[in-house]
């Protein structure tokens, strides 16, 4: 069976530019999409199901790095920056920032294919190498970092999602507060907790709203948290 047409978002707001890697990528055989201004792009990116997203830094309106920046607190899609703007530190600073690769204009048309047909090669494998954890009617796809409850698509930040990952992983296991922020947010705990206070509040409210009648997250007084005991 061949595997399903690939969809490509391109946000550019130069006409000629757009247009020139849209008729480029549907020639190799994409679905693409075109935008202009990086305003609408966030809702259009959680509305639809992109495989990547080819992004200019200066846009109107909104800056693509202020996007990226907003695109990976809920998204692990590939993004490829096309930017004027050649300088290393320029480069190295999106690269932190999310993105996955990094073109700088003028560009040939040829490295843009090979880098997109590249970061989607290595987007499937990820997909491929996915696992499936469940719990009660909540299903996490650690590959894709979806993460559904019942038939509804839950939007969670990054750092929400990766508590939620780790309660599923370890089954039963309490974490305690300096546990989690030491493993979500990779730095010594200094008894600060809220933070993960915070962040375990807003993801038990998201998970409620599709389920107000089950518990997913139980607070063990005086220890941490743990996924609740069935």
């Amino acid at each position: 069976m061949g595997r399903s047409v690939e969809s490509i978002l391109i946000i550019e707001d130069q006409e000629d530019v757009n247009l020139m890697l849209a008729e480029a990528l549907a020639d190799a055989g994409y679905l693409v999409k075109s935008s202009y201004t990086g305003i609408d792009d966030s809702q259009e990116i959680r509305s639809n199901q992109y495989d990547l997203i080819l992004l200019d830094i200066m846009l109107p309106f909104k800056n693509g790095d202020e996007l990226l920046r907003e695109l990976r607190e809920y998204s692990d899609i590939p993004v490829i920056v096309i930017s004027a703007k050649g300088m290393t530190g320029t480069k190295i600073e999106l690269l932190k920032l999310g993105a996955d690769d990094y073109i700088t204009k003028p560009f040939d048309l040829g490295e843009v294919i090979a880098r997109v047909e590249s970061n989607l090669r290595r987007s499937r494998k990820l997909k491929q190498e996915s696992t499936a954890l469940r719990y009660k009617d909540l299903l996490l796809d650690t590959g894709t970092k979806h993460v559904t409850v019942g038939n509804n698509d839950v939007e969670l930040t990054a750092k929400e999602y990766m508590i939620l990952e780790l309660l599923l992983t370890h089954a039963g296991k309490v974490f305690t507060k300096s546990n989690l922020y030491e493993s979500v947010w990779q730095d010594e705990y200094l008894g600060d907790d809220n933070a993960v206070k915070t962040h375990i509040s807003n993801l038990r409210n998201k998970l409620r709203q599709f389920n107000p009648q089950e518990e997913y997250i139980e607070t063990v007084w005086g220890l941490g948290y743990r996924l609740y005991k069935k």
